[in-house]
């Protein structure tokens, strides 16, 4: 009988601790479950702000823009190359001081 006891008193304990656990698990898990959503959200919006600028970037303006930036000119305009603008400028703002 006393090893009867004994066994009841385990499952008694065993049931006591899943009982006890088992809402921390809950919790846990279910915290583990917002953080997540929350990367998939911002990392949707991630996505989202990156289809827009691929989108952006595969145009003909942002294409012609580009080119431009390159040095390419189109089909009948000259390429005009300006030089010491900077020293141009102090220049200028030394004149504008002194007047």
């Amino acid at each position: 009988m006393s090893s009867r006891w004994t066994w009841s008193s385990g499952s008694l304990h065993g049931g006591l601790t899943v009982l006890a656990i088992a809402p921390y698990s809950y919790f846990h898990a279910r915290g583990e479950v917002a953080q997540r959503h929350a990367e998939v959200r911002a990392l949707q919006k991630q996505k989202q702000a990156l289809l827009e600028r691929l989108a952006f970037s595969t145009s003909t303006d942002a294409l012609a823009r580009e080119a431009r930036r390159l040095g390419f000119v189109r089909p009948g305009e000259h390429l005009y190359i300006v030089k010491g603008i900077p020293a141009w400028r102090t220049h200028r703002a030394t004149i504008a001081r002194n007047g």
